[in-house]
């Protein structure tokens, strides 16, 4: 056995163990064909499609195979709000204080956030043209951009956003990796239409000015009412695929608890401070980590409860679910 084998046998254990026996030797001996004759490491993508593979069927044993479908389901609903906000920054950028003001500004923009706004808004074009693994390749590099904001301002000595309208779009945009292989037109062209709209909305009917478009009760009440509107479509959408039978709709409800949590952070944070005096750096930061622990962990909770339900005995009496004859 040589080193490539004995790693992919290593990210064969990603399936369950009975999976394992019964085609790990297939599936091992098929990359082993296609590797080169040098190579030694598993190639990225064989690796990302083995990790997949086994949840998958680790979801498929635990009766559980509508949960990758709402998260891609939940990934579209978190472009087309990452694309809104970026939308909404992006215009609000282009009107920095006027010179005579004295406020600091970055050139013709409010600061270097237009740099990450305008990398969102192609990755809502390319969604809108491109193949679904070209498209999440431009929602990474969007997401590079936005996580090297606040050092790269720092080394520079300019303006960013807050940290706060930041990690929320760090949120939505590693939800949108998770976006459908083949989707449909409708589903590719959302994100894109999304921005559009939030560029004419900002610019000709809410009038973002420069000095308070990143704050004052931008973060205390703007994002978290994108936060909501995001849990109650959610919610509307589970209900409606309910009604047909279709559980999608509750896995991506579950799932957008954390990006709606973290677009939530100032008004939760302002919620459970000090009844007076303004939310310190502190405050937001305790906030962030509860939501960060918070969110997947009801999703964890939720995928326990759901495995157990469905591996549980049937009721004397009740018909067989696969079979139709009763117990």
């Amino acid at each position: 056995m040589n080193d490539l084998e004995r790693r992919y046998l290593r990210l064969l254990r990603a399936y369950p163990a009975d999976y394992r026996r019964a085609r790990g030797a297939e599936i091992v001996g098929t990359y082993l064909d296609l590797a080169a004759p040098d190579q030694r490491w598993p190639a990225p993508v064989d690796a990302a499609d083995l990790l997949r593979g086994g949840l998958r069927q680790r979801l498929r044993a635990a009766g559980i195979t509508d949960l990758i479908p709402g998260v891609r389901l939940a990934a579209l609903l978190a472009l087309v709000t990452a694309s809104a906000l970026a939308g909404v920054w992006g215009t609000a950028e282009l009107h920095p204080p006027p010179v005579e003001w004295g406020l600091p500004h970055v050139g013709p923009f409010v600061s270097l956030g237009v740099v990450a706004w305008a990398a969102w808004l192609l990755a809502a074009a390319v969604i809108a043209v491109a193949p679904s693994r070209v498209a999440r390749w431009a929602i990474t590099l969007a997401l590079l951009v936005t996580i090297a904001l606040p050092p790269v301002a720092a080394a520079l000595d300019a303006l960013r956003p807050p940290l706060m309208v930041l990690l929320p779009q760090v949120a939505l945009g590693l939800l949108g990796l998770a976006l459908p292989d083949r989707a449909s037109r409708a589903t590719r062209l959302a994100p894109a239409l999304s921005a559009l709209s939030a560029v004419v909305a900002t610019e000709f009917l809410v009038g973002l000015d420069a000095v308070g478009s990143y704050y004052g009760a931008t973060l205390e009440v703007f994002l978290p009412t994108v936060g909501g509107l995001l849990l109650v479509v959610g919610a509307l959408l589970a209900m409606g695929l309910a009604l047909g039978g279709d559980t999608r709709g509750g896995w991506a409800l579950v799932t957008l608890l954390t990006p709606a949590g973290f677009l939530a952070v100032p008004s939760l944070a302002d919620s459970f401070g000090p009844a007076y005096g303004a939310i310190t750096f502190a405050e937001l930061a305790v906030t962030a980590v509860a939501v960060a622990l918070a969110g997947p962990a009801a999703l964890f909770l939720a995928v326990v409860f759901r495995s157990r339900r469905t591996s549980s005995p049937q009721p004397s009496g009740q018909p067989c679910p696969t079979c139709g004859a009763r117990t």
